[in-house]
């Protein structure tokens, strides 16, 4: 399976998906655009050598790396955002073709969760039938109350398109690490190597035994966007809360770069939400916790 285990893609399933039509390219950028934050580039150390990181995920070496200025979203794009796109263009995601996209069980009404086909690598992940970016929970579902959350059930593919109509594009891999450090090099986080310094939380991730109890303030699940505090160049939740697609392959004509983490990493199955950790799925994947961010050229 080119997933990783911390989000199941489609290669676990057998379902052929419907036709959908991408959305013809914006003549203007979205307003989105103009929000982003402009970044000065130049080298940095990229990458991890933590010896709780993850072989496979190729980490490392910790190198050397120069990115020219750029821009990047402050935030992931929101299911306002979002849902603007897909009314002017009536865009169709690929969940939505699929007819189906991945869900975590404990954040599902039992029945449901007892009834939707499970993951057999990660059982704790369930495909369930209708759940979409509109239905992040499946039928009955509802974002009415989330607009400021990060849009999920995004594919890479959903994220081009949406990209195409906004006048920007995705972060490169490199890119989105120099952002997301917000200037510290050889850190963990953001904010530094603790956690959570003086017992304050800076991020949203798995509080409690994953996957049977959490322990967290509300419940397991995205938080608003603009969340906890923004790093040093003023992006906010760039790791924990989702997944956030790149515009890198992790293995050419299969699988692409996602880093971030999400609201389900631990550090007794899952701990990604470091700057340097990152994972991987095909382009056609999507699940409750995987979205995406923003970039342009330029300063």
């Amino acid at each position: 399976m080119s997933s990783s285990c911390c989000t199941p893609g489609r290669a676990t399933l057998t379902i052929a998906p419907a036709a959908s039509t991408a959305p013809p390219r914006s003549e203007t950028a979205l307003r989105i655009a103009k929000q982003l934050i402009g970044l000065p580039g130049g080298r940095f150390l990229m990458g991890g050598d933590d010896p709780d990181g993850i072989a496979a995920d190729h980490e490392g070496p910790v190198r050397e790396v120069e990115v020219v200025p750029f821009r990047i979203a402050p935030t992931t794009v929101t299911n306002a955002q979002f849902a603007s796109f897909v009314k002017a263009t009536g865009y169709v995601t690929e969940a939505e073709s699929f007819n189906s996209s991945f869900v975590f069980y404990g954040l599902l009404p039992e029945e449901l969760a007892d009834t939707a086909e499970p993951v057999a690598e990660v059982p704790w992940w369930r495909a369930v039938a209708g759940a979409t970016w509109r239905h992040p929970e499946g039928p009955g579902s509802s974002i009415e109350s989330r607009q400021n959350h990060p849009v999920v059930h995004i594919s890479w593919n959903d994220a081009q398109a949406f990209c195409e109509w906004s006048g920007t594009r995705l972060p490169t891999e490199a890119e989105w690490e120099y952002a997301a450090r917000g200037g510290l090099n050889r850190r963990r986080f953001p904010w530094g190597d603790e956690l959570a310094p003086r017992g304050r939380m800076m991020l949203n991730i798995w509080q409690g035994d994953f996957p049977a109890r959490y322990t967290g303030p509300g419940g397991p699940g995205t938080v608003p966007a603009k969340s906890y505090r923004p790093n040093g160049y003023g992006l906010y939740n760039t790791v924990g809360n989702v997944w956030e697609w790149t515009a890198d392959w992790f293995v050419p004509d299969i699988s692409r770069v996602m880093r971030g983490g999400s609201y389900l990493c631990h550090d007794s199955y899952c701990n990604r939400y470091r700057v340097a950790a990152r994972s991987r799925n095909t382009p056609d994947s999507s699940t409750a916790n995987i979205g995406f961010r923003v970039a342009a050229e330029g300063r």
